[in-house]
């Protein structure tokens, strides 16, 4: 570790995402949250805070496990219960839908005002989002949200920089990117991991058929996941994101690293 990364990492430290209050958990698509940050946000909404849930895209493309004879049209509703399910399973009731179209067909503008639009609305302390910067990341719509949800996090308190984008501003103190290989924060998680994945393949079965091998993939890698970030962290199982708060979100390169 070079003597600046030291050196801020002491000073201004990132911050630690259960001491917030009110939490926006933005994902590219109905399942993204549950699989990259489902126990955390379970965990959060269970303590009684403030947590809200936004999927920006409809998850039209994701036909590979539907039931056979479902149109891209059709699979847009089955996607959005199974959102709205799998949120009250975690204990979320708030619930956004921005409804933009799967693959990457829309504006990266009309993109990112629906966000901020949402962010004015639900005022979190802290937003989550998919890591853009993961090397290996080919899905535009990760990248996409990821980027868009970055370049709000640090102009959200701004009034008019928000009311020029349409919307209200709102106190956001940090950035949090799950789907990440650079956590610096963990959340232990070892009593919510059920709670995660029954959400996660009772509630999204258009694309986790029991006993397909998605849900067999997936279901190892969160479990696996879980072990890697608790022995990180000393706690058995846990979550684990990249924090940005506001003073490493500006200028400050050695916080990226």
């Amino acid at each position: 570790m070079g003597i600046t990364r030291l050196a801020l990492s002491l000073a201004a430290p990132a911050p630690r995402i259960e001491d917030f209050d009110r939490f926006l958990f933005v994902g590219p698509h109905p399942d993204d949250i549950e699989i990259g940050a489902g126990a955390t946000a379970c965990k959060l909404a269970r303590q009684g805070k403030k947590v809200s849930f936004l999927i920006c895209l409809d998850g039209r493309y994701g036909l590979d496990y539907a039931p056979p004879g479902t149109t891209s049209e059709q699979l847009v509703e089955i996607r959005k219960a199974e959102a709205i399910a799998s949120a009250h399973a975690l204990g979320v009731e708030d619930v956004h839908f921005l409804g933009l179209c799967d693959g990457g067909f829309y504006e990266e503008e009309e993109l990112r005002r629906g966000i901020a639009a949402v962010i004015g609305q639900t005022r979190p302390q802290i937003v989550f989002a998919p890591d853009p910067d993961v090397d290996s990341e080919c899905h535009t719509d990760h990248r996409a949200v990821g980027e868009a949800v970055r370049r709000l996090a640090f102009f959200a308190p701004f009034d008019e920089i928000m009311a020029r984008l349409g919307a209200e501003s709102a106190p956001v103190d940090a950035v949090a990117f799950y789907m990440t290989a650079r956590p610096n924060r963990y959340v232990e998680t070892r009593a919510y991991l059920q709670r995660q994945t029954d959400a996660l393949f009772s509630c999204h079965k258009s694309q986790f058929p029991a006993g397909s091998e998605a849900e067999k993939s997936i279901r190892l890698y969160l479990k696996l996941r879980a072990v890697d970030f608790g022995l990180r962290r000393l706690c058995g199982r846990a979550e684990g994101f990249r924090v940005l708060g506001r003073t490493q979100m500006h200028c400050l390169s050695e916080a990226g690293l």
